[in-house]
């Protein structure tokens, strides 16, 4: 049985390594040749990447694509995508040239409100905790402009604070609950930062005016937020929805609006379509240096806002013009983090023409409109798998370590034939006999 080990931390990468191939390998040397490939042969950048997190033992790559021809708001951008996902960016490319020619998307944020809680215990009658909490409110405030002050002189900071009694859900459970501006940052260690010293204040005077009545239980900004939203929509005359001669323009209108209704009213299709969101969102998000991982609690969470987890886009047909629309909380950064470490991530930020916050908004939520368009139009026409195995031909070919001449053929021969694992293989073995 494997012993676990002490001091992990403490090895070298060599040793991190060594013990890993040495413990849970069958073949150490070919183990340890896989993470030596990844890792960067220049020293500076691989010690910036080793120094992002813990433990570090190699580099974990993701394709960086590129989709072109996104119209927004009058400007053209070439959005870049991490993704590993085989035809998003395709689709979503062609979702954008389809709506490039159609006046492109039209996008606005709404608003940008970060909301961050301490959570506390207080064993005192409600009405005495609002009078307390009323006197210690510009305490709060007061106590925390040495965090603050630099982000007010850029025009953001502390928004409000307001007592939450939750009494109701769990005996002499209340909140702080405070709403912050960012502005171009993410904001979470500034959120934090100023959480932690409301707490530090509450619980001082807590115990000077309550009789030490309170206890703090934790202090944390939340990545549900509901006030940080954008909008993003396309539109155009129904007659324009011309594309796929096996269907009129007002019958594919007609069928993206019902799938849409479907995705609004039944859950379990509902999941399935705001993951092609996500697929769009993601990519982007990941791309520029963003937590994907706070991204879709939130986003998943304002899915099911109102009691039941529905469809986050909506399409109608209203006197004869298509609208297909979305509108999300998106608490995304441009500076911070690792988009002044990370050279890609510096460098798509580039690419975007170094977007504020809220144009950075504007364009993930675009791409995730884009992405579940071009999906929808699959789901309703030809059908998802024949797109979708098509591009992911090449993943199956290089399973079976296809040659370059072997998948050429292969290629050729699947432009008039259905793409299957089993129906490569089977032309692969055919291809190799004669």
């Amino acid at each position: 049985m494997t012993q676990p080990i002490a001091g992990f931390s403490k090895l070298s990468k060599e040793g991190k390594i060594d013990w890993l191939v040495s413990t849970f390998f069958k073949d150490s040397d070919q183990a340890k040749s896989v993470l030596q490939q990844y890792i960067n042969s220049d020293q500076k950048l691989q010690q910036l990447h080793d120094e992002f997190i813990e433990n570090t033992i190699s580099n974990y790559y993701l394709p960086l694509g590129v989709a072109p021809n996104f119209l927004i708001n009058g400007k053209l951008y070439a959005i870049p995508m991490a993704i590993e996902e085989s035809s998003v960016v395709a689709a979503a490319s062609k979702a954008a040239k389809f709506w490039y020619d159609r006046g492109g998307f039209k996008t606005k944020v709404i608003s940008t409100e970060k909301i961050g809680q301490v959570h506390f215990i207080c064993r005192k009658n409600t009405e005495t905790i609002k009078a307390f909490f009323a006197d210690i409110k510009p305490k709060l405030i007061l106590e925390a402009k040495s965090i603050t002050k630099n982000m007010e002189k850029r025009g953001g900071g502390i928004l409000d604070i307001k007592l939450r009694d939750k009494t109701k859900e769990m005996p002499g459970y209340f909140q702080l609950h405070a709403s912050f501006e960012t502005l171009d940052a993410m904001g979470a260690n500034f959120i934090n930062s100023c959480l932690e010293q409301f707490a530090k204040t509450l619980k001082q005077e807590a115990d000077r005016v309550l009789d030490g009545q309170l206890d703090v239980v934790m202090s944390i900004l939340s990545n549900y937020v509901p006030n940080c939203l954008v909008r993003a929509e396309v539109s155009c005359n129904v007659s324009e929805l011309t594309e796929n001669t096996n269907i009129s323009a007002e019958e594919f209108a007609k069928k993206m609006v019902q799938a849409v209704s479907i995705a609004e009213i039944e859950p379990y299709r509902a999941v399935t379509h705001n993951k092609g969101i996500m697929n769009g969102i993601d990519a982007v998000v990941l791309a520029t240096g963003n937590d994907f991982r706070a991204v879709e609690a939130g986003i998943h969470a304002y899915a099911a806002k109102d009691g039941q987890y529905r469809s986050l886009t909506h399409a109608k047909v209203e006197n004869g013009v298509f609208t297909f629309w979305m509108e999300i909380p998106l608490a995304l950064g441009t500076v911070g983090g690792l988009t002044k470490l990370h050279p890609l991530v510096k460098w798509a930020l580039e690419l975007l023409g170094q977007p504020s916050a809220k144009e950075l908004m504007q364009i993930v939520a675009v791409a995730g409109l884009a992405q579940n368009f071009a999906a929808l139009r699959s789901l309703t026409t030809t059908g998802i798998q024949e797109g979708h195995m098509k591009m992911h031909l090449m993943n199956i070919m290089n399973q079976f370590r296809a040659s370059s001449d072997e998948k050429a053929s292969l290629v050729a021969h699947f432009k008039n034939h259905i793409v299957s694992h089993s129906a490569v293989e089977d032309a692969l073995i055919d291809l190799r006999k004669n």
